[in-house]
């Protein structure tokens, strides 16, 4: 009895924390939609580096990623009268940035624009030292993603994460970095729950490979077969 009852008490808890956030949601959307500036001011400093850093990770160019990030939240005010809950608002937001980072990724491919090396000098850092483009990918927030790489290797994870093939990379990074459910990748992207995990077990692979091989110069085995048809990419 006394187990019955501490498992009601946690659903009911759960329950209220539920109810508690998405009417939290519900009061910031009416302020947004009332053109308040204090909570547009909140909603960046809340996602503007996880918007960040999904772009940086997923466009042919990370050096545009913060244009993008500002032309993410120029659509968010401008279509937040249009938002009517479908989603959490979170899934809405990022959302619009996968349409940017797609729209980009089909920029670069009608121009046929080389990508820039990781060592390419952007811009004067602090103290006039050069700013390389690697430097602009760290993330200077802690994540787990963070948390679980060393320091010294982060750079070439990130490195070897750009090597794998769309849509591969993006769904890894919703599922494996940004830390969405399986159903939430499958709504952001379109796709069924099959397509997702076939997905990340694929981009894993790749993934895997390209850090194993990195220092030999060859290109991993894994790589083969990775070419999708247009029909299967949309699933």
């Amino acid at each position: 009895m006394q187990a019955d009852l501490t498992m009601g008490n946690l659903a009911s808890a759960n329950l209220a924390g539920a109810s508690t956030l998405q009417s939290n949601e519900a009061a910031l959307v009416e302020e947004l939609r009332a053109g308040s500036e204090e909570a547009f001011a909140w909603l960046i400093s809340r996602y503007r580096q996880p918007i960040y850093s999904l772009l940086a990770r997923t466009v042919r160019n990370p050096a545009d990623a913060a244009d993008l990030t500002q032309e993410v939240f120029v659509k968010v005010f401008r279509g937040i009268r249009g938002f009517h809950g479908e989603s959490s608002l979170r899934t809405w937001i990022y959302r619009i940035a996968l349409r940017e980072a797609s729209n980009q990724r089909r920029w670069w491919k009608r121009h046929q624009q080389q990508e820039i090396p990781m060592e390419q000098e952007m811009a004067q850092g602090d103290c006039g030292r050069p700013m390389q483009l690697k430097d602009m990918l760290v993330d200077p927030a802690e994540s787990p993603y963070d948390a679980a790489l060393h320091e010294e290797n982060r750079a070439r994870v990130e490195n070897a994460l750009r090597q794998v093939p769309e849509p591969f990379r993006t769904t890894l990074v919703l599922r494996d970095i940004e830390g969405f459910v399986y159903e939430e990748v499958a709504a952001l992207q379109g796709i069924n729950l099959g397509t997702v995990k076939s997905r990340l077990v694929r981009g894993r692979a790749c993934l895997k490979a390209l850090l194993t091989v990195e220092r030999s110069g060859s290109r991993p085995t894994a790589l083969a077969g990775m070419k999708i048809s247009l029909r299967e990419g949309a699933r």
